[in-house]
C-alpha cells in the first residue's frame, strides 16, 4: 500500500479566513478573493497537480491520524471567531457600501459551506462526543442542523433510491433540485428521528430527540447575530447561511446525479457499492475538501476517516471529469451540466446494468416530473 500523503496540504483551508479579513478591512476588489480562491484557484491547481490515484493503508492506526483530525477539530473556533468579528465589524464599517457588505457575507457563506459543513460532515460520522458536538455547532451556524439526521438516518441508508431526497434524479436540473431538497429533507430527517425514538418506546417530544438541540443551537446563533450586529447583522448572517446551504446542496447534487441502485423487489435494493457515487481523484480539490471527492469509498465504508479513504478505477466507480469546484459551477448551468453528465450516466448504466433495457420505471420512480 502507498504511504499516507503529507498532512500539510489538508490544512490549506486555514488560508481562507485571512482572505476574509483582508476583504472586510480593505473592501473593493479584495472581497472577491474568497470565492475566487475556492472555485477558480483550486480548479487551476487541479489542472497543475493532476490526479492522485494512490491509496493509503485503510488499516492505518487511529493514533497515526492525529495531525489530520486536528484540522477538523480546530476549525469551529476559527470559523466562529471570523463570524463574530464580521458580525460586529461589518455593520459598523463606514468604508463598506451595502453591496460590499452583502458580498462579504456571501464570501463568508462560501467558507462556512465549502469548509464548515464539509468538516461537520466528517465530524458527524465519528463516535467521539466532542466531534459530534462540533458538527452540531458548525451546522447550527448555518441554520442547517437537520442535515446531520438527514445524512446519517436517511441519505446513507437510502441513497440511490426514491426514498432519498438528496439523490439527484437523472435529467433533473439543479434549479429544480434545490427547492425540492429544501422542502423534502427537513420532514424526512424529522420522520427518521421519530422512528428511531419509537423503536426505543419513546414519543417524539422526548428530550433525546436531537431536533430540540438543533433548535436551541440555531436560536443561539440567531441571537448572537442580532446581539452583535443588530437587524443588519441578522440579515447578513442569513445571507451567509443561505450561501452555505446552497454550497452544500450543489455538492450533494453532483455526488450521486443519475445513479440508482437495482431494485430487488419487495421494497428492497442492492447494497450500496462504490459505483453508486461519483468519484473524483483530482489532487488539489481533495486537499481543500479533505477527500470528500473520494465519495464512492465514503458511502461504501462510511466509518473511514478522510485520510484513509480509497479511490477506485473507472470500472469500479464512475468518475467526474473535473473536481468539485468546476463541476459545481457547471451544475449552475443545467444545459451545460446535462451535456457533460447525461452521456456519462447512460454509459454507467450500460456498464453496470446491461440487463436493464428499459430505464423508464427507474426514471419515473426517482423523478416523476421528468419521467
Amino acid at each position: 500500500m502507498s504511504p499516507l500523503p503529507a498532512v500539510l496540504p489538508f490544512w490549506l483551508s486555514l488560508a481562507l479566513p485571512p482572505l476574509a479579513v483582508i476583504g472586510l478591512w480593505f473592501g473593493g476588489w479584495t472581497i472577491a478573493l474568497l470565492p475566487l480562491s475556492t472555485w477558480w484557484l483550486f480548479t487551476l491547481l487541479d489542472a497543475i497537480t493532476g490526479h492522485n490515484t494512490a491509496n493509503p493503508d485503510p488499516q492505518t492506526p487511529e493514533a497515526q491520524l492525529g495531525a489530520y483530525r486536528m484540522v477538523t477539530l480546530v476549525w469551529f473556533p476559527i470559523q466562529l471567531a471570523l463570524l463574530v468579528a464580521m458580525l460586529w465589524f461589518v455593520p459598523r464599517a463606514d468604508h463598506l457600501d451595502a453591496g460590499e457588505k452583502l458580498a462579504l457575507f456571501f464570501g463568508m457563506g462560501v467558507v462556512s459551506g465549502t469548509i464548515g459543513i464539509n468538516y461537520a460532515h466528517e465530524l458527524m460520522h465519528q463516535r467521539s462526543r466532542l466531534e459530534r458536538w462540533l458538527a452540531d455547532l458548525l451546522l447550527a451556524s448555518v441554520l442547517y442542523s437537520h442535515f446531520r439526521s438527514e445524512h446519517l438516518r436517511v441519505h446513507h441508508i437510502h441513497v440511490g433510491t426514491p426514498r432519498d431526497p438528496v439523490t439527484a434524479r437523472y435529467n433533473e436540473g439543479f434549479h429544480r433540485y434545490f427547492p425540492r431538497v429544501l422542502r423534502q429533507c427537513p420532514p424526512s430527517a424529522w420522520r427518521a428521528e421519530v422512528v428511531m425514538l419509537a423503536r426505543r418506546g419513546l414519543p417524539w417530544w422526548h428530550r433525546t430527540n436531537p431536533f430540540w438541540r438543533y433548535a436551541a443551537l440555531q436560536a443561539g446563533f440567531l441571537a448572537l447575530a442580532l446581539g452583535l450586529g443588530g437587524w443588519e447583522g441578522l440579515g447578513l448572517f442569513l445571507v451567509q447561511a443561505v450561501t452555505a446551504i446552497w454550497q452544500l446542496e450543489l455538492v450533494n447534487y453532483i455526488e450521486h446525479y443519475g445513479l440508482t441502485r437495482r431494485h430487488l423487489g419487495g421494497g428492497r435494493y442492492e447494497h450500496v457499492l462504490p459505483r453508486h457515487s461519483w468519484n473524483a481523484d483530482q489532487r488539489a480539490s481533495n486537499w481543500l475538501l479533505i477527500n470528500l471527492q473520494r465519495h464512492s469509498d465514503h458511502h461504501y465504508k462510511p466509518d473511514r476517516r478522510f485520510p484513509v479513504l480509497q479511490t477506485y478505477p473507472p470500472e469500479e466507480a464512475p468518475q467526474l471529469p473535473f473536481g468539485y469546484p468546476l463541476m459545481t459551477m457547471a451544475a449552475m448551468v443545467p444545459p451545460l451540466w446535462k451535456r457533460i453528465m447525461n452521456p456519462r450516466v447512460r454509459a454507467w448504466r450500460r456498464r453496470h446494468y446491461p440487463d436493464i433495457g428499459d430505464w423508464h420505471p427507474y426514471n419515473k420512480a426517482l423523478n416523476p416530473v421528468a419521467g
